[in-house]
């Protein structure tokens, strides 16, 4: 029986074959910013889950998507190119022509109801949880466990008196006396009205005639940009995580930062059902990947461990100065 050969070659023909089917090619654009379990890409496409289980194997052996474990579900991402490595530089021009394409509107319309039942899974949460929200952040972290840190990373950022804040998500508003002190003008938002009534009490409580409380949905209602946006325990709570930082961008004046504090990525999934999480944290490179998408410049980042074996990661974004870049040319 003749020996079977396996030579480099083949690793180039299954990227080859991967790219070679317009389903493939589309599942790898819906993928570019986004991860998808496989039966949420099935509804995206219209397939059964037995096929689209089919592509996303051919897609993995060929090394364009990787997966991500959260809690008992996997989720699809895209691999990125490795340039040093066979086939880095074919499987980095792919994902550039891909990038070029419009997806197909029905597959734009598919992604976007995904989207919203994940976003109406978090809205149902914070409604029927808004009055033992400080005991289930407890659970994981509560604002004592980061607000220090915070703090010390956003008083080195050095804002002047007349500085503006933005904090999308404020919760009960625990934070937002700390922000009132430091800026000029603060500005909450909430999508849930019974969580912005809490912060209204708080508000009230502490008397803090410089913050404006609105309704609203930070990725889609039009609100003036900020020196400074501070998302805390915030970011794990949106359907599309990396597209709601690039339009958490726009809200940051150019010079300005954008603070996120959130927790590391981790595999305790009764958080989803507990405390309403959608994401089991982030990996700290895609949190860099996605602000650099942004138009976004890493800073500093300060990293918490606690005793409960969770780990908070702080991170400071910059938006760049386009007067300053212009002096610097």
């Amino acid at each position: 029986m003749p020996e079977i050969r396996h030579d480099e070659c083949d690793q180039l023909a299954a990227l080859c074959k991967a790219g070679g089917d317009p389903l493939r090619l589309n599942v790898l654009r819906a993928l570019a910013n986004d991860s998808f379990g496989v039966l949420e890409l099935a509804q995206i496409f219209g397939i059964r889950q037995s096929g689209m289980s089919h592509h996303l194997k051919v897609l993995a052996q060929a090394g364009l998507v990787a997966t991500r474990r959260e809690g008992n579900a996997i989720f699809y991402r895209r691999a990125l190119p490795q340039a040093d490595s066979l086939g880095g530089t074919l499987h980095g021009a792919l994902l550039e022509e891909v990038d070029e394409l419009d997806l197909p509107a029905d597959v734009a319309a598919q992604i976007a109801a995904v989207h919203a039942q994940r976003a109406a899974v978090s809205r149902t949460y914070f409604a029927r949880s808004a009055e033992k929200l400080q005991a289930t952040q407890d659970l994981i972290a509560g604002l004592p466990q980061y607000r220090e840190s915070v703090l010390a990373l956003l008083d080195s950022l050095s804002f002047d008196g007349a500085s503006t804040a933005l904090e999308v998500g404020p919760g009960d508003g625990g934070f937002l006396p700390e922000l009132a002190r430091r800026f000029a003008q603060v500005t909450a938002l909430d999508n849930s009205a019974a969580m912005l009534e809490l912060a209204r009490q708080r508000c009230a409580d502490e008397r803090l005639g410089n913050v404006r409380l609105r309704l609203a949905d930070a990725l889609q209602d039009a609100e003036d940009a900020a020196d400074c946006v501070v998302l805390n325990m915030v970011l794990h709570h949106f359907a599309a995580p990396a597209d709601a930082l690039r339009q958490l961008a726009r809200l940051v004046k150019p010079g300005g930062s954008l603070l996120v504090t959130d927790l590391c990525s981790h595999d305790q999934s009764w958080a989803r059902e507990a405390c309403g999480d959608l994401w089991l944290g982030f990996e700290q490179e895609d949190l860099a990947r996605w602000a650099d998408a942004a138009g976004l410049a890493p800073g500093e980042s300060v990293y918490i461990g606690l005793r409960n074996g969770f780990q908070i990661q702080v991170r400071h974004f910059a938006k760049p100065d386009s007067r300053s870049v212009l002096t610097h040319r």
